[in-house]
């Protein structure tokens, strides 16, 4: 029995004693920890204050964005984070005890005090505005009363088509245009948001630009591997017409119709466009029938006097068009099967010249049609070697063409001596002009300047990879040899 009661009272103690300690001690804790990101950007927010009810400890975010509450008591709370400018955040948590609890804030800026950007004032180019250049800046002031950060949006349209074009996130007071259209009026406005407010709208404003150079010279450039129309005035300035990303060559302009002929590849075939002098309103011409020859390098084609009709080849028939597209009609197909390389239209509309060739460029004839089909008057026949750049005086009397005396055939179509003459429908004579070619060069394309004292052609060197240029000299007037343009051919003076 001693024995006995001795345990019992030990366990019972014992008892006492753990009751006490529980008691007595301290309480249980645990952890919270989270991290604090823009609504918007989710970007993370650094030096957000965090804190709680019941009240720990007070805490801000670190660069990530995050924050560790330590040694919180076991309980229910409600933790909030705060930032000037952001609405504040609150999110439940339960801590229990030695855990970790996590809380994601996502804070949203503060609207109720926010106020939105001024209405931005459009300072270049001067509103309504003129002769303004193709390239240029616009500019503009705008400012926030809570310095939030401007984000521009800028619509800029023209009164000569639909095109709309907009600029998106602009963060600059400025934009830089380029390529705009000669003589053409546009619009631009611009919208403005601080990322809070509804977006402000300034006014719009108006300018227009300069009116197209006057410009007479035409001529090809080779860019990246594609032929680029250029156009050229007086004192030698140059103007791209056609994008570097499109083949177009052979350019001929007509100032009855104010407007630009060329070649160019459409799909698998080759056709006739217009443009206006400024390199605007391209318009494709043939369709059905394109322009075809033995080579398209060396196939050309010809307006009327008055510029509402075409002629122009497809292999050995002659096609007349209308400017507009319309009328297509066969005039003249070549008795033997020879190809129609070339042609040009007196001004009377009374002649055609042809030039016929085999399907290797030789075996050349050059006679003259009437609009009938009716052969008038040959001018070249039986003779080897390459012909090319037929040209009518004004009155018709005369003809300029360009041939290799050399002889020279061979499967590539080089040339070795290609030179110009001028043929007389008044004596039926052929006569080589005098131009002081250089030696191991080639004469070619030639046309007549248009107060026909002056030619004006492509020369290069016989090798076939050299540079060409466009070259004018003067009729019967020595030393007058003169490189207009380097790099260029298939050159045109209207």
């Amino acid at each position: 029995m001693k024995y006995l009661y001795k345990i019992t009272s030990i366990l019972f103690l014992l008892f006492l004693v753990s009751c006490s300690e529980e008691k007595l001690g301290e309480s249980s804790f645990g952890t919270v920890t989270g991290r604090v990101v823009n609504a918007d950007t989710f970007q993370p927010m650094e030096n957000v204050k965090i804190l709680s009810s019941p009240t720990t400890s007070t805490v801000f975010t670190d660069v990530d964005g995050k924050f560790t509450v330590s040694n919180v008591k076991v309980g229910e709370y409600s933790f909030q984070a705060q930032k000037d400018g952001f609405v504040a955040k609150f999110e439940a948590t339960t801590v229990t005890i030695n855990n970790t609890s996590e809380v994601v804030f996502e804070l949203k800026k503060a609207t109720a005090n926010n106020k939105p950007p001024t209405v931005p004032v459009l300072v270049s180019p001067v509103d309504n505005s003129t002769a303004q250049a193709i390239s240029l800046d616009l500019t503009w002031t705008d400012t926030d009363p809570d310095n939030d950060e401007l984000i521009f949006k800028i619509t800029l349209r023209n009164a000569t088509n639909s095109d709309v074009k907009v600029y998106n996130v602009i963060k600059e007071k400025k934009l830089t245009l380029t390529d705009l259209l000669y003589n053409t009026k546009y619009y631009w406005q611009i919208e403005v948001t601080d990322g809070v407010n509804t977006p402000v709208l300034s006014t719009i404003s108006t300018f227009t630009t300069l009116a197209f150079p006057a410009t007479r010279f035409l001529f090809v450039k080779n860019i990246n591997d594609n032929n680029v129309i250029f156009t050229a005035d007086d004192a030698g300035k140059q103007y791209q017409l056609t994008s570097s990303d499109k083949n177009y060559w052979r350019p001929r302009r007509n100032n009855q119709a104010k407007k630009i002929a060329f070649i160019g590849t459409s799909g698998s075939q080759n056709d006739l466009y217009t443009m206006n002098y400024d390199g605007t309103g391209v318009k494709r011409i043939t369709s059905s029938v394109p322009i075809a020859g033995f080579n398209s390098d060396y196939v050309g084609y010809s307006w009327n006097a008055s510029g509402s009709e075409f002629i122009y080849p497809n292999f050995d028939k002659l096609y007349k068009i209308s400017s507009d597209g319309s009328g297509l009609t066969k005039i003249f197909q070549t008795p033997n099967g020879k190809f129609i390389s070339e042609c040009d239209w007196s001004a009377d509309g009374t002649k055609i010249a042809l030039k016929v060739n085999d399907a290797n460029g030789y075996n050349v004839e050059v006679y003259v049609i009437n609009p009938s089909g009716i052969v008038i008057a040959t001018v070249l026949s039986g003779r080897n070697g390459a012909v090319g750049g037929l040209n009518f005086s004004i009155t018709g009397q005369k003809l300029v063409y360009t041939k290799d005396l050399s002889g020279f055939e061979n499967v590539n179509y080089r040339q070795l001596d290609s030179r110009i003459f001028e043929y007389s429908f008044a004596s039926g004579l052929s006569t080589q002009v005098i131009t002081e070619k250089i030696s191991g060069t080639n004469d070619l394309d030639v046309r007549y300047s248009p107060n026909e004292s002056e030619l004006i052609f492509t020369n290069t060197s016989n090798d076939g990879i050299s540079i060409k240029n466009t070259v004018k000299t003067t009729v019967g007037l020595s030393n007058s040899r003169t490189v207009l343009f380097s790099g260029t051919s298939m050159s045109d003076w209207e």
